[in-house]
C-alpha cells in the first residue's frame, strides 16, 4: 500500500496496477512489480520474496498483454541463495518475456556477491534476449557485469557523486571538494569529449563546489554522465572487436595508475 500525497487517501499498488501506470507513462520497457529485499537476509524471507515476484510477474504478463514495439521485463530475485536465484531465472524464462532484470543485487553486498550471483543466474538467462542488471552501478561494477554478460544498467551513481564533488575519469575518481584543486589551473581531462572536462579548470570547478553554487552540481554531473557513455561506447566496441577481456583490463590500469605525473 502507499499514501497519495496529495489528500492522504490509501491505495493498493497491484501488479495490474503497476502495468497500468507504466502505460500511462508510455514506458517503452515495462518492470514486473517485483519484492527486493535488504541483503544480507534470512532464507525465508528471500525465498518468500522470491516466489511472491513469480506469482506477480504472471500477473504482470497477463496484464501487459501483447504491445507491439514495447516490451515487458520478469525480475530476477532470490538475494544470495543461489538455489533461489536459479530458480526465478528458470520460472521468468519459461514465461518468454521480452527481457529479463537482475534485481535485488547492489543493496549493500559486497562486490565479489554481487558478481557470484550474476555468474549464477546468467546461465539461466535466454542468451537472445535482454540482461538488465538493475541499480548498478561504479564503473568498476559495470565493466565486471559486462565481463558476465550483462547487457543493461541504470544507477544515480554518476549523478549522485556530481553533486557531491565526486567525478569519475580514465584516471580513476576524483574529489573536487580536496583543497589541492584550489589553484590547479589544468582540466580535469584535456582528451575528453566533455567540455567541462576538457574546458574548465579543476581550480573553478573546485570553487563552484566549495561555494555549494547549482552550476557546479551541473558541471560535474555532465563530467560524469558523459565519462559513462564513453565507458559504454568503448564496451560496446571493444565486444564488437572481441577484446572485451583486453578493454577491461586497459581501463583498470588506467584507474590504477591514476594520473600521470
Amino acid at each position: 500500500t502507499f499514501r497519495s500525497h496529495i489528500d492522504g487517501s490509501k491505495h493498493v499498488l497491484t501488479p495490474e496496477r503497476s502495468v497500468e501506470i507504466q502505460n500511462l507513462l508510455g514506458s517503452d520497457i515495462v518492470m514486473q512489480l517485483d519484492e527486493c529485499v535488504a541483503l544480507p537476509c534470512e532464507h525465508k524471507v528471500a525465498e518468500k520474496a522470491m516466489r511472491l515476484s513469480l506469482r506477480w510477474a504472471e500477473r504482470c504478463k497477463a496484464a501487459f498483454g501483447t504491445q507491439p514495439g514495447r516490451a515487458l521485463f520478469g525480475i530476477v530475485q532470490g538475494g544470495d541463495v543461489p538455489a533461489l536465484r536459479v530458480e526465478s531465472a528458470r520460472e521468468l524464462a519459461a514465461m518468454d518475456l521480452k527481457g529479463y532484470a537482475i534485481g535485488g543485487l547492489a543493496v549493500g553486498e559486497p562486490q565479489e556477491v554481487m558478481l557470484a550471483m550474476i555468474e549464477t543466474v546468467e546461465p539461466h538467462m535466454p542468451q537472445e534476449k535482454p540482461r538488465y542488471l538493475m541499480g548498478v552501478g561504479t564503473p568498476d561494477d559495470i565493466v565486471e557485469a559486462v565481463r558476465r554478460g550483462v547487457d543493461m544498467f541504470d544507477c544515480v551513481m554518476p549523478t549522485r557523486a556530481g553533486r557531491h564533488g565526486q567525478i569519475f575519469t580514465r584516471f580513476g575518481r576524483m574529489n573536487l571538494k580536496n583543497a589541492k584543486h584550489a589553484e590547479d589551473v589544468r582540466p580535469i581531462d584535456p582528451q575528453s569529449s566533455c567540455p567541462a572536462a576538457n574546458s574548465y579548470s579543476r581550480a573553478y570547478l573546485h570553487h563552484l563546489v566549495k561555494a555549494e553554487e547549482m552550476l557546479g552540481k551541473m558541471l560535474l554531473t555532465w563530467i560524469n554522465l558523459a565519462y559513462y557513455q564513453d565507458l559504454m561506447a568503448g564496451l560496446r566496441g571493444a565486444i564488437a572487436a572481441g577484446r572485451l577481456g583486453d578493454f577491461i583490463a586497459e581501463t583498470k590500469l588506467g584507474w590504477e595508475r591514476g594520473e600521470p605525473a
